[in-house]
């Protein structure tokens, strides 16, 4: 058995959003991501209400591995939402997400924090930068407050 010190990585960044905070929960889910995110499309996603909940499975496609993500808590009444993704021999990622009500709609504090699982999560940690983790979040606040103004996808061509 081989114990070790982590070698982890977190960052959180808060968006801005331009709806309120029952409007956007809804959209952070796996079925419903793939209205506002270009591209994103599950293979599987283990759900009774046909959407995000409590203890829903999904698995997504990646460039090595395929990734299992569960959901660990789904608060829709506090905003919140905590998923474990797990990307065999490369990284354990546990994703928050917090929102709050602001004048103009809402603010999400979303926290990705990655833990290595072998030399190719060694790299991915190294490359995972304050400066990356902003541009992936900006991205994705970009695409979000895109489909909460337009009601469509943002296509990545349109960029």
């Amino acid at each position: 058995m081989e114990i070790k010190a982590p070698n982890r990585v977190s960052h959180t960044y808060t968006q801005q959003l331009v709806a309120a905070p029952e409007v956007v929960f809804p959209l952070l889910c796996p079925v419903r991501e793939a209205d506002w995110a270009d591209g994103w499309d599950p293979i599987t996603v283990a759900t009774h209400s046909g959407a995000a909940e409590l203890d829903c499975v999904f698995v997504t496609p990646g460039a090595k591995n395929t990734a299992i993500w569960y959901i660990t808590k789904h608060e829709s009444d506090r905003g919140f939402v905590e998923m474990l993704k797990i990307t065999p021999e490369f990284t354990a990622c546990k994703l928050t997400i917090q929102l709050r009500a602001t004048p103009k709609g809402s603010e999400a504090d979303v926290t990705y924090m990655h833990t290595s699982l072998g030399p190719d999560g060694d790299a991915f940690i190294a490359s995972f930068t304050e400066a990356f983790y902003c541009e992936f979040m900006k991205d994705w606040e970009k695409r979000l407050n895109f489909f909460l103004t337009h009601g469509r996808c943002l296509k990545t061509e349109e960029k």
